[in-house]
C-alpha cells in the first residue's frame, strides 16, 4: 500500500469511535504519527491498541467545545511531535431529531455548540502552527444534512462548517495551507460507546427519527447508508498530497446526495 502519510503528524478529533477511529486506523497503516483527541476515555484504548502495532500515537482527552480544550490538544501535539501536518476535525453529530418547533432554546444551543464550535476552535488553535511551518492540510467533517428533515440546528451548524472551510481556504492558500471538507451522508457504524442523546425515546421521537432515516436513504441515489471505510477514504484523500491542488472544496460522500 502506498504510504501517503509517512512521517506526517495527523491530529484526529472525535477519534474514539466511528468515522474518527476508522480514519486513525487507516492513517496509521499509511505511516502517520497520530494525536487522537476525544472527550471520552475510550481514546486511550485505541492508542494502546495502535501502540502494540509499533505505531506512534498519543491520546489527548479534551472538551473541544471549549477554546481551552482545543488549544490544549494542539499544544500537546506540538510538544510531542514538533509540528502538525494534518488536522481532521471530526467532532459533531445530531443530538435530537425532531421538527424545529419542538426544539427548546437549550437544545438549539447544544446542537450548535456540539457541531460547529469544535471545528471553529480547533482551526483557530492549529493555524498559528501551520502558518509558522508554511504548510498543512485541514479536513473538516461536515454533513449533507444542510438539506434535510428533522435537524435544523444541526444543519445550521454544518452550514457554518462549510462556510468557514471555504473562507479559510481563501485566507490561507498563500501560506501553503489547504482547507477542505467532506459532507457525509448516513453512515453505518457500530453502536456508539458514548451516546449523544441519553433521553428515553417515545413513539413520537422514534417516528421522527424514522422520518430522518427514510429521507436520508431516499435522498441518496444509491438508496443506502455508507460505510466507515467509504467516509474515511474520502477524508484521507483530501488530507493527502494526492489532493495537493484541491482547496476550498466541500466533497459530498453520500451516494449522490449533494446536500
Amino acid at each position: 500500500m502506498k504510504s501517503r502519510f509517512d512521517n506526517k503528524v495527523m491530529v484526529v478529533t472525535g477519534a474514539a469511535q466511528g468515522i474518527g477511529r476508522r480514519v486513525a486506523e487507516r492513517a496509521a497503516v499509511e505511516g502517520a504519527r497520530l494525536v487522537l483527541v476525544d472527550l471520552a476515555d475510550h481514546v486511550h484504548e485505541l492508542v494502546a491498541e495502535l501502540s502494540r502495532q509499533d505505531i506512534q500515537a498519543i491520546a489527548v482527552q479534551a472538551d473541544l467545545e471549549t477554546w481551552n480544550g482545543a488549544e490544549t490538544a494542539m499544544t500537546q501535539a506540538i510538544e510531542r511531535f514538533g509540528r502538525i501536518d494534518i488536522l481532521v476535525n471530526n467532532v459533531g453529530g445530531t443530538i435530537w431529531a425532531q421538527p424545529y418547533e419542538h426544539y427548546s432554546p437549550e437544545q438549539i444551543q447544544k446542537e450548535i455548540q456540539r457541531s460547529l464550535f469544535p471545528t471553529l476552535w480547533c482551526c483557530r488553535a492549529v493555524l498559528p502552527h501551520m502558518v509558522e511551518q508554511q504548510g498543512g492540510a485541514i479536513v473538516n467533517v461536515s454533513s449533507v444534512a444542510t438539506r434535510g428533515l428533522m435537524r435544523v440546528p444541526y444543519g445550521a451548524a454544518k452550514g457554518g462548517v462549510n462556510a468557514m472551510t471555504v473562507n479559510l481556504a481563501f485566507e490561507y492558500a498563500e501560506q501553503g495551507i489547504r482547507v477542505n471538507a467532506t459532507a457525509p451522508g448516513g453512515t453505518e457504524a457500530p453502536p456508539r460507546l458514548t451516546p449523544r442523546n441519553t433521553e428515553a425515546q417515545g413513539d413520537r421521537e422514534q417516528q421522527w427519527y424514522k422520518t430522518l432515516v427514510d429521507q436520508t436513504r431516499s435522498s441518496s441515489l444509491m438508496h443506502r447508508y455508507g460505510t466507515l471505510d467509504e467516509q474515511a477514504g474520502a477524508i484521507l484523500f483530501l488530507a493527502s498530497d494526492d489532493a495537493s491542488y484541491i482547496t476550498g472544496t466541500i466533497l459530498p460522500v453520500a451516494g449522490g446526495d449533494l446536500g
